[in-house]
């Protein structure tokens, strides 16, 4: 298998997908329903995405008793001061069309006794706007229905690296089993989902290395909002634990449950009018506090009173069952660990970048959605909504001409993962200051190479390379020029805000709230983009 980064393969499309979850296989289909030749290219097999794994459902106004300005208040509250009202009203707007569009399809969600489709509340929701299916498997079957479609995929694949030219994009180089490859194509979509894998405990799957991040940034293009990483305040607490752990889904604090702590006392009680159902970046905070003041590594969530737990959360029972535990009877250990990254690749509400030819949507993206703090269950709306248009608006690439020829040939730091994820969960997770996160951008700048240090390397592995050993060096380098860009972030917004939290800088700064950028400089490293930053016009 050594040899087998010398054996070349290629292939040709007009747009090139990189991921195979919601918003990848929306933006697929929907350009190649309008006659694009399309190919996927996903890192894992079928159902290795973070749509998989997506529990409570899908936020989409409701028919009665709701509206979109109901919607959009609620994500504006939530999204502390940073969301652009523009794209919060665009698509939440655009929701009910993409869902309605996703059912077509096939996608079976629960009914209530009535018959109609069923809706739970969840965090900062000020209404039963959450649709779901399967209880709590809603991911699965969005996931289900999107790959029905039958859309040519390369699973196994993972991009190296998005080749720019003269006219933008000309494709990108890969590697799979069989070997290097290259696919010639003048446009690149990023689907790529999160950054999860930063962290030692996370919900994301394995995959999840920040690497459309990291390819934009390679590419050229800004990204925006790194500092604010969504840490869901309810992921099941296993001791030593380590890698992808269950989350339970805020559905079931929206059904009753109760966070308490070892004494049985609430942990949200005069916190927030909204108490347990308050947006995850109040109750993440209120359970790291509680928990340092009780010197405990997790609390607890008392979902005893739920009628019928095991019919409305069946993913969740099994997850607990595996544990030893039973929610009918036992109190759920419950901890927050690393969720969902609120900023990503700066985009419009087309999905355009900054970078002729490549797009962005889903997690991946930073349309303004969701500002500081994502609101419960506008994950998957956003990735039906924004897969959609971006699909549609590689389009306008067609005919562009495409070649992937050679890559950059630059080196890419890289920190072991072990070191990244402890320094990460040490000093940038629910709670930082400006001294950790100092500490922290110190270590991981070492991996610049400018510096010796036996824990980093700036030196690519010596052949021969397996395609493994190749994956593995492109996702730490990913993580590692994320980092760096999440430190520098997090260091130059000196106030607490969202989902960034600074103990040194408990208050949120008065006067409206500014996006901070950060771009590559010709060194490689992250810069703040002080100018305002032009994405790509229509051809």
């Amino acid at each position: 298998m050594t040899d087998q980064l010398d054996r070349a393969w290629e292939a040709r499309a007009d747009l090139v997908v990189i991921g195979g979850g919601v918003a990848g296989l929306t933006a697929a289909r929907a350009a190649a329903r309008a006659g694009a030749r399309v190919l996927i290219l996903s890192k894992g097999g079928p159902a290795d995405t973070a749509t998989q794994y997506a529990q409570g459902g899908i936020a989409v106004v409701a028919p009665y008793g709701d509206s979109v300005d109901s919607h959009v208040a609620d994500t504006l509250a939530a999204g502390g001061g940073l969301c652009d009202p523009d794209a919060v009203r665009s698509i939440v707007a655009g929701g009910p069309d993409a869902v309605a569009a996703l059912t077509d399809l096939g996608a079976v969600f629960d009914l209530g006794r009535d018959g109609q489709v069923s809706r739970t509340r969840e965090g900062g929701h000020s209404t039963r706007r959450i649709i779901h299916a399967g209880g709590d498997a809603t991911g699965a079957e969005v996931q289900r229905a999107l790959s029905a479609a039958g859309l040519p995929v390369l699973f196994g694949t993972t991009v190296l690296e998005v080749v720019t030219g003269a006219t933008g994009v000309q494709g990108v180089l890969a590697v799979s089993e069989r070997g290097r490859g290259r696919v010639h194509a003048p446009a690149v979509l990023l689907a790529t989902g999160g950054l999860g894998q930063l962290y030692a405990l996370s919900t994301n799957p394995a995959g999840a290395t920040a690497d459309g991040v990291a390819l934009a940034l390679w590419a050229g293009a800004a990204v925006a909002d790194l500092e604010f990483v969504q840490f869901h305040p309810t992921v099941l607490y296993t001791p030593d634990g380590l890698g992808r752990q269950p989350l339970i889904s805020e559905a079931v604090r929206g059904e009753g449950a109760r966070l308490v702590d070892a004494r049985g006392d609430s942990v949200t009680a005069g916190v927030h009018p909204r108490g347990d159902l308050a947006p995850r970046d109040v109750v993440s905070r209120a359970i790291a506090a509680r928990m340092r003041s009780l010197g405990a590594d997790h609390v607890y969530l008392d979902a005893r009173e739920i009628p019928e737990f095991t019919r409305r959360f069946p993913t969740i029972t099994m997850s607990c069952r595996a544990a030893g535990i039973d929610p009918r009877r036992d109190l759920i250990p419950v901890a927050p660990a690393a969720h969902y990254q609120c900023g990503g690749v700066v985009t419009d509400l087309h999905g355009r970048t900054g970078v002729p030819g490549l797009y962005a949507a889903g997690e991946v993206a930073r349309t303004g959605l969701h500002g500081a703090n994502r609101l419960a269950s506008n994950s998957l709306l956003e990735g039906l909504v924004m897969g959609e248009r971006a699909g549609l608006a590689a389009l306008e690439r067609l005919g562009e001409p495409a070649g992937a020829t050679a890559g950059s040939g630059k080196v890419r730091p890289v920190l072991p993962r072990p070191v990244l994820q402890q320094t990460m969960t040490e000093h940038a997770s629910v709670v930082r200051d400006g001294a950790g996160l100092a500490r922290a951008a110190r270590l991981v700048d070492i991996a610049r190479g400018d510096e010796p240090a036996a824990s980093a390397t700036a030196v690519p592995a010596p052949r021969p390379e397996t395609p493994a050993d190749a994956v593995a060096r492109v996702e730490d380098a990913a993580l590692t020029v994320t980092a760096r860009a999440l430190l520098l972030a997090a260091r130059v917004r000196s106030e607490s805000r969202g989902c960034h939290t600074r103990a040194d800088h408990p208050r949120t700064a008065p006067g409206p709230a500014q996006p901070i950028m950060v771009r590559l400089d010709e060194g490689g490293a992250p810069r703040v983009v002080t100018e305002p930053t032009p994405l790509a016009a229509p051809s």
